[in-house]
């Protein structure tokens, strides 16, 4: 597993990762990346690596099983195809998992991965974000994190005013360029 790297001095225990970040296998990364550098932007610690739920069922059951203790808070589960990693993950913890449906080569345009996650049975929900959307993921588990942390709830303000502020330069440079925006 990768995680940030630890500080030294008394705020160790605050790098404990927070964010479990799985996917099913190595072709996922390049999507699933995206939430690993939200989460580090936001400094919220987190854990990266690869839990195949058909190749390595008893790996999915022991990380699952102890991620709260291991002291996750929020579970990221990217796959594609028919990505039943996110439901297998969310049968196994009360932890709240995030799916996000991956537009895999074996996957039919990312539509059976999406609803492979958007239909979970009743009690055992995956919340998802859009087809690729580790970025979104990251947010949410963020904003399920910052329910009871100032500093995430700050960071995350700041993160929607430079959105804002991005597009208002976009606008501006519109506006320049002799385009309007209405």
């Amino acid at each position: 597993m990768t995680t940030l790297p630890p500080s030294s001095g008394p705020d160790a225990a605050a790098d404990t990762p927070l964010v479990g970040i799985i996917m099913g296998s190595q072709s996922d990364l390049k999507i699933m990346e995206n939430a690993a550098e939200l989460l580090r932007q936001f400094q919220v610690p987190y854990e990266i690596t690869l839990v195949s739920a058909h190749r390595t069922p008893h790996r999915l059951v022991e990380y699952a099983e102890t991620a709260r203790k291991r002291g996750l808070r929020v579970i990221i589960a990217g796959g594609g195809g028919a990505a039943h990693l996110p439901g297998m993950v969310a049968a196994f913890t009360t932890l709240p998992v995030i799916g996000v449906p991956i537009n895999a080569a074996t996957s039919i345009h990312g539509l059976d991965s999406i609803l492979s996650m958007l239909q979970m049975p009743a009690g055992v929900p995956v919340a998802t974000v859009a087809l690729d959307g580790a970025a979104n993921a990251a947010v949410l588990a963020t904003q399920m994190l910052a329910l009871g942390n100032a500093r995430l709830q700050d960071v995350l303000e700041k993160y929607r005013t430079s959105l804002k502020d991005k597009v208002m330069r976009t606008i501006d440079e519109l506006r320049k360029g002799g385009l309007n925006d209405d």
